[in-house]
């Protein structure tokens, strides 16, 4: 099992949505933080607010732009372990493929994949050299089952569903875990926040994420999963938590029903 109490856990999209409900469960079981999001005021209120604050950093990214991520990161943290890194920062989409305007799919593939692939090359190489460490990445149960308005958010999800597959057969000998969290509906803000075809935000809930689980829910899901070195886990409820089984074994029903929906 991976022991949460003092490992140095960094966490991207730390401050808001499952995120913000990581941070605060991971301080109350004594973990020490790296908060990372933009939004460096948001960070560091929040780092004041919990247990110890004094035990918590806060390094503030854009993972819109990867290189600059890492460049920044692996100067911020060279002098750190890191134990487990959890990359949870995400954009989404609410648009339709055939009026989605090209350059609107370049951001979700930054931030959702290549920020993913840039965080870990920074701490990948000190975990292998001391052959331990726990690389987690909130993928989604969209990173398994396509559906409307999410082409650019799921192609990205999928990317790096199949990324954390290949890293955690090339970790195996290393003694270093690999996580992969697929969210189903949680009710946050991240429908607001989505692109829509023309790169602007949705600015508006809908229903699916509106009736999910709670983001408390899903950090519980999560942290459960590391201390269990779970390969893959849904957290979800309901519809979305039943798709990806129906993609392995029903996949002709599951099609059927999503173009219906």
């Amino acid at each position: 099992m991976t022991a949460i109490a003092n490992k140095r856990v960094w966490l991207t999209g730390a401050s808001s949505g499952i995120g913000l409900a990581l941070a605060r469960q991971l301080a109350d079981k004594g973990a020490k933080l790296i908060l990372t999001s933009r939004r460096e005021a948001q960070l560091e209120e929040l780092r004041l607010s919990l247990p110890n604050p004094d035990s918590h950093s806060v390094l503030a990214l854009d993972l819109s732009h990867p290189e600059k991520a890492k460049e920044k990161a692996s100067s911020a943290l060279a002098s750190k372990t890191v134990d487990i890194l959890i990359n949870n920062a995400g954009v989404s989409q609410r648009s339709l493929a055939m009026e989605t305007e090209l350059p609107v799919y370049r951001p979700l593939m930054e931030v959702d994949y290549f920020s993913v692939v840039a965080l870990n090359q920074v701490v990948l190489p000190q975990m292998v050299e001391r052959s331990s460490g726990h690389i987690v990445t909130v993928s989604s149960v969209a990173g398994k089952v396509g559906t409307k308005l999410r082409s650019g958010y799921s192609g990205a999800k999928f990317a790096v569903v199949g990324y954390m597959d290949c890293l955690r057969a090339e970790m195996a000998e290393h003694g270093v875990h690999c996580t992969t969290i697929l969210p189903g509906f949680v009710h946050t803000q991240i429908a607001h926040n989505a692109l829509t075809g023309d790169g602007s935000l949705r600015g508006k809930e809908d229903n699916d994420n509106a009736g999910g689980i709670s983001p408390e829910k899903c950090a519980s899901d999560i942290i459960q999963a590391i201390e269990n070195n779970k390969a893959e886990v849904i957290s979800g409820k309901g519809m979305s938590k039943v798709a990806p089984l129906l993609q392995r074994f029903m996949p002709g029903l599951l099609r059927k029903m999503l173009a219906n929906r």
